[in-house]
């Protein structure tokens, strides 16, 4: 515990961790439970596979700019009333998707309803930090991780349900219903964690020079590489499956949720067991593993895309092992990097999540893209991918050492 605002919630600590999974499961579950859903965008406004995809894409561009524009503002101003007003945006613009008239009117709402889950996804991981000395904040962090993924868990799984009952535009009623409650939770329950003398004055301009600090770091450039990386190669997943599942194998909406909730308990599984060792053994021992086997992943997976060898059975092993790696990359290397930057957190963790979504939004339209109805253009975009995040964490070991030596 850290700080003033330890005694605030010394003997609530663990149901504010689950509210704040919940809160930054906002993002990961507005893409998840849609996914089965996009061949049926795409059939009912009657556009192809690049259109229906660009509902992807442009969430994660207004991802990206939410958590840029509320993670500084946040340590200029405090944490929970942007957090209020972040989440009442999400709720608001997923009761608009859920009414879309067009295609176009929905990508620009899917925008709108990605600045709200911007705030819920950088600020929930800010008030984890504000909460925990860093001696615990993997842990913590990795946590936050397990309880975050329960969600698009069960995402992709409901959203094929919700397709059968009432179509698409149920699926956005239910995030629009999730987004009502998240924000009654957070007036309810979240406290403010960033007290005012700890708030940095002339917000925007020492953000962008703690951005500006950031970008110029080799080792942070080296934990941003590893993990945003990484996360792009999940991406490419997720755009790229919906269709490689559901039309090129023809797997059902209703099953591709199942292959897709398979990934995320190993996504689990591994987090778990990441909370329960990195406190002993250290971040860096454990990304190494980790890193290791995501690019030996990532490989594989290019090359079964490629060949066509296993077949669907091949390709599902491959991405098992690409998309549970995934989170505890991110989980290290953002606690690493907030604990360098420590008066600027909120900045830290707003550009390492930007970077991440803006490199997702990037790889998942080159899926679309280049798309030729095989797992091809999916399959080569991971594994450069995963050879991008392992460059990263190649950075970080030497910079390491380098640090260590002097």
């Amino acid at each position: 515990m850290s700080h003033s605002a330890a005694p605030t919630f010394a003997g609530s600590r663990r149901r504010l961790i689950l509210l704040l999974g919940a809160l930054a499961a906002c993002g990961p579950i507005s893409v998840d439970m849609y996914l089965p859903a996009l061949p049926a965008i795409a059939q009912g406004f009657g556009v192809d596979q690049a259109a229906a995809q660009l509902t992807l894409t442009l969430f994660m561009i207004g991802f990206a700019a939410g958590m840029l524009l509320y993670g500084p503002l946040s340590d200029a101003y405090g944490r929970r009333r942007l957090l209020i007003a972040g989440v009442a945006i999400y709720a608001l613009a997923s009761l608009g998707c859920a009414f879309a008239p067009s295609i176009g009117v929905l990508i620009g709402l899917r925008f709108v309803q990605a600045l709200g889950a911007g705030a819920a996804a950088v600020l929930a991981r800010a008030i984890a930090r504000d909460a925990h000395a860093p001696s615990e904040a993997a842990r913590v962090m990795s946590i936050l991780g397990i309880v975050t993924a329960v969600g698009p868990l069960l995402a992709p799984l409901i959203g094929g349900q919700m397709l059968l009952l009432g179509g698409w535009r149920a699926v956005f009623g239910l995030l629009a219903a999730y987004g009502a409650l998240s924000f009654v939770a957070v007036i309810r329950k979240v406290p403010e964690t960033w007290p005012p003398e700890r708030r940095a004055k002339a917000a925007l301009r020492n953000s962008l020079h703690a951005y500006g600090r950031i970008a110029r770091d080799p080792l942070a450039l080296g934990y941003l590489m590893c993990a945003c990386l990484s996360f792009a190669a999940m991406f490419a997943y997720l755009a790229g499956t919906p269709f490689v599942y559901i039309e090129y194998y023809g797997v059902s909406p209703q099953h591709y949720g199942l292959l897709f909730a398979g990934n995320i308990v190993g996504m689990v599984a591994l987090n778990f067991m990441n909370s329960r060792l990195v406190g002993r053994v250290g971040t860096l021992p454990i990304t190494r593993v980790v890193v290791t086997v995501h690019l030996i992943a990532a490989l594989a997976t290019a090359f079964v895309s490629i060949t066509g060898l296993g077949g669907l059975p091949a390709l599902a092993v491959c991405l098992f092992f690409v998309v549970s790696t995934v989170a505890v990359l991110g989980a290290n290397c953002v606690t690493d990097l907030m604990h360098r930057y420590p008066s600027a957190a909120g900045a830290a963790a707003a550009l390492f999540g930007a970077l991440q979504f803006v490199c997702g939004a990037c790889v998942a339209s080159l899926v679309g893209v280049f798309s030729n109805g095989t797992p091809f253009s999916m399959g080569a975009l991971i594994g450069a991918c995963g050879a991008l995040a392992f460059a990263g964490y190649l950075l970080i070991a030497g910079r390491t050492r380098a640090a260590l030596r002097r």
